[in-house]
């Protein structure tokens, strides 16, 4: 089995975005440096877009450009993606960071 390169944490937050001229809310369920895991009520997008996920954090709205690399679905309906990080983000690392654990 193959290992993650970087460690996920558990989230619940807020996630919205537009593609394909359809405005959709989500919800990260969990989250790394490099991607995340989102929960969406529906989804009619194409697999493998890429997409500028806003997440509010702190006082401002995080733009987050991200490719869809993975999508699930529940009771034959697509309901949650996986996306990648297309580009490097230190405001999201900050998120990330705060979002962990302290050990």
């Amino acid at each position: 089995m193959q290992k993650r390169a970087f460690e996920r944490v558990p989230a619940d937050l807020k996630v919205r975005f537009y593609s394909c001229d359809t405005d959709y809310s989500g919800t990260i369920k969990n989250l790394s440096e490099n991607g995340m895991f989102i929960t969406i009520d529906k989804m009619l997008f194409p697999f493998d877009s890429t997409i500028q996920l806003i997440i509010p954090f702190e006082e401002k709205l995080l733009k987050v450009p991200v490719k869809v690399i993975r999508m699930t679905k529940s009771d034959d309906v697509f309901d949650s993606i996986g996306v990648e990080l297309t580009d490097s983000h230190h405001d999201y690392l900050d998120l990330v960071n705060r979002l962990k654990p302290i050990v």
